[in-house]
């Protein structure tokens, strides 16, 4: 297996494994504003994510891709950024 898939996957299993314990800690909690301070710490996360996976993909592919092709995915990347992020 290629290390840098190992690497994203990693990255999701522990992204995900955090969704699922904020689910329960809001449970548990079983308050609305405290259930959304728990939300509102998620939102860092899927960002983060997001841009650390993507960075390991990009990592993994540059060896693979042509300068050009590389800066059309790194163009996609940076418009998906810029969706996201901006408000």
């Amino acid at each position: 297996m290629d290390k840098y898939v190992s690497w994203m996957a990693i990255l999701r299993l522990l992204s995900g494994s955090a969704e699922i314990t904020a689910a329960l800690i809001m449970l548990r909690l079983n308050q609305v504003d405290k259930a959304l301070a728990v939300n509102s710490a998620l939102a860092l996360v899927g960002p983060t994510v997001l841009v650390l996976t993507t960075a390991i993909g990009l990592t993994g592919m540059a060896q693979n891709l042509s300068p050009s092709k590389l800066c059309w995915v790194a163009a996609g990347v940076s418009c998906l950024l810029i969706g996201i992020l901006k408000k």
